[in-house]
């Protein structure tokens, strides 16, 4: 009689494998994300890229990776950028979205971090390759009532703090959903952060910027009114019909 030993962990880590989904995979994908995910949703936001962590064919973990969140206090404190480099720069980060590993973590427990060890190896070329642009960090939300973000410390990310409970309702609109979580952030490239607060960027980063005059940098008290600065300037029309004043034209020109 053959005994068939249980592989142990080691060699199932040794021989777990990451890719790219097919896009045919997609609704699988999408189908386990939303029943074995805690968030039980498979909508990403923006640029997106998904995997699957494989071992003999099988599906041992599903991550993906979307845009980031669009104001963290915690990220821009740790990026100490300003926020005309946040409007410019922020399609440089990324945000892993889903990490689902399937039944498997409780046989494996360092699985989790195999996988995300692997995906983060290839992110920057993958990306790069799918959207044409570079990625320096990469952020995840922990749910520490849940989870304790051990796999992401393995990694080498840094929990920077907790956000503040609420969720993006619409463009402007954020409403209190009771569960903060626990902000992690890794750079992707050696000195990202620094990159991403530098004033001047390397040619092969700056061609890359977004062109962008970033948020208004004056509160409203502070701002003169528009039809009065429009009043001041000298009006260089000449002749007769002359039905409005330039200032009456230029300030609805401008808000068009």
């Amino acid at each position: 009689m053959i005994l068939t030993l249980a592989p142990t962990e080691s060699d199932v880590l040794d021989r777990v494998s990451v890719r790219l989904l097919c896009e045919p995979e997609r609704p699988e994908f999408d189908r386990l994300l939303r029943e074995e995910h805690y968030l039980q949703s498979s909508v990403l936001v923006g640029q997106s890229l998904r995997y699957v962590a494989e071992l003999d064919g099988q599906w041992l973990a599903l991550v993906t990776f979307s845009a980031p969140a669009l104001h963290l206090k915690a990220r821009e404190r740790w990026l100490r950028w300003s926020p005309r480099q946040r409007a410019r720069r922020l399609g440089w980060v990324v945000n892993n979205s889903r990490f689902l590993v399937r039944p498997q973590r409780q046989r494996y427990p360092n699985l989790a971090s195999r996988v995300l060890a692997l995906c983060l190896r290839r992110l920057c070329a993958d990306w790069e390759e799918r959207w044409g642009h570079p990625v320096l960090v990469v952020e995840s939300f922990v749910d520490e009532s849940r989870y304790r973000g051990t796999c992401y410390r393995a990694c080498g990310f840094e929990a920077v703090g907790a956000t503040g409970g609420f969720a993006r309702a619409s463009r402007d609109f954020y409403l209190p959903h009771g569960a903060p979580k626990q902000l992690y952030l890794r750079e992707l490239r050696p000195r990202a952060r620094h990159r991403l607060r530098q004033a001047r960027l390397p040619a092969a980063l700056a061609v890359h910027e977004a062109d962008l005059a970033g948020p208004c940098p004056f509160r409203a008290p502070a701002l003169e009114s528009l039809l009065a600065r429009f009043a001041t300037l000298p009006d260089a029309r000449r002749g007769h019909g002359l039905r409005h004043r330039q200032r009456f034209l230029l300030s609805p020109i401008t808000c068009a």
